[in-house]
């Protein structure tokens, strides 16, 4: 059952730190009389400010925001507005984030280079509560599902220890990731010694060094 009568436009906020991507969705899904632009937000402060002060049905939200995380992000929307729909996009393939993405909570990964028609659809199933799962994340999910593709050692971290990985192998301080998550310094160090020990490595250069292999730092902008 959709949440929305056929005849209610979809409330649709747009989050990204990138202007002319904001406004290129705008442009894009303006067109569209079902879907209505409830606001734009350049990170994850400004887009829980709108949904704290108006209704919105659905959040399309760049996995990548700068100083915050958009799965950090989406970890708070859920928290806070569960009934929210959530599609993360992304300038990288569905291989690489989408199962972080959808376990952490979110209705669809979709790359930026998709069609407008993929999105309109993501949009429909997100504001219904539902998953929209392209064909290259369905393959992946049953590949996890039935244990078949070998994980790489950083597919075990939590979403925390993986962001803080991402700023270590970027060439943040322990002090300077603190300040960035609003966490302790000794925190940091811990999700630090956390992350070494799931990985088997024992100082930061062996972590950019696993990092580039993996190729995990194209999130870092």
């Amino acid at each position: 059952m959709s949440r929305l009568p056929m005849c209610v436009s979809t409330r649709l906020l747009i989050v990204d730190d990138h202007m002319i991507i904001r406004r290129g969705l705008i442009q894009i899904l303006g067109e569209n009389p079902r879907v209505e632009i409830a606001g734009e937000a350049a990170d994850g402060a400004g887009a829980l400010r709108i949904l704290r002060s108006q209704p919105v049905d659905v959040v399309l939200l760049d996995i990548a925001l700068g100083e915050r995380d958009g799965i950090d992000v989406l970890g708070t929307i859920r928290h806070e507005f569960p009934q929210v729909g959530v599609i993360m996009l992304s300038v990288y393939p569905e291989s690489q984030f989408a199962l972080r993405a959808i376990r952490s909570g979110a209705n669809a990964y979709l790359n930026k280079g998709c069609a407008p028609e993929e999105l309109f659809a993501a949009i429909v199933r997100a504001a219904e509560g539902g998953t929209h799962v392209t064909p290259v994340i369905a393959e992946l999910m049953a590949h996890d599902i039935r244990g078949d593709r070998s994980r790489a050692p950083h597919e075990t971290l939590s979403n925390r220890e993986y962001q803080v990985l991402q700023l270590l192998a970027q060439g943040e301080s322990v002090s300077g990731i603190a300040q960035q998550l609003s966490l302790s310094a000794n925190t940091i160090s811990t999700y630090r010694a956390r992350i070494f020990g799931k990985l088997g490595l024992r100082n930061n250069v062996e972590l950019a060094g696993y990092a580039a292999r993996h190729q995990l730092l194209t999130m870092l902008w």
